[in-house]
């Protein structure tokens, strides 16, 4: 685990924005089971391509998409390590990944953007690919 005075502000940067913060397999288990609406699952973490284009291409997707999921949640990989495998629970058959990035509708996995995804990929093609999700299941 990280001290929490670092990654406090990596925190609100996603919940600044809108994000829940996650703290217990119970509050997961209580979001992705919803059985109406779309989530966007944000898995945070501390590394470089969190911060340099996750994040970033998160906040610039939901600010600027006209059909956005109803929840937007987040759980910090390294911190709530309960929280953090319940949602990685939800996300299987994908491996655990941080960053990574999910949308649910009405209770259903239908979309994931892993690290590999996040890390060898352009900002904008990363945002368009959420963007595309958005306007496929929201």
């Amino acid at each position: 685990m990280y001290p929490e005075y670092m990654v406090a502000p990596i925190r609100e940067d996603l919940t600044s924005v809108g994000f829940e913060q996650l703290m217990t397999p119970e509050e997961v288990e209580s979001v992705l089971t919803q059985k109406e609406g779309t989530v966007l699952v944000a898995v945070n973490s501390v590394c470089g391509c969190a911060a340099a284009k996750a994040r970033p291409a998160l906040k610039m997707a939901v600010a600027s998409s006209e059909q956005k999921p109803s929840k937007l949640v987040t759980v910090f990989a390294g911190m709530e390590t309960e929280a953090v495998a319940k949602v990685r629970e939800f996300m299987l058959p994908y491996p655990p990944s941080s960053p990574s990035i999910a949308l649910f509708k009405d209770g259903e996995l239908v979309h994931v953007i892993e690290r590999h995804h996040i890390e060898g990929n352009d900002l904008t093609r990363i945002v368009d690919n959420l963007q595309g999700a958005f306007e496929e299941y929201c």
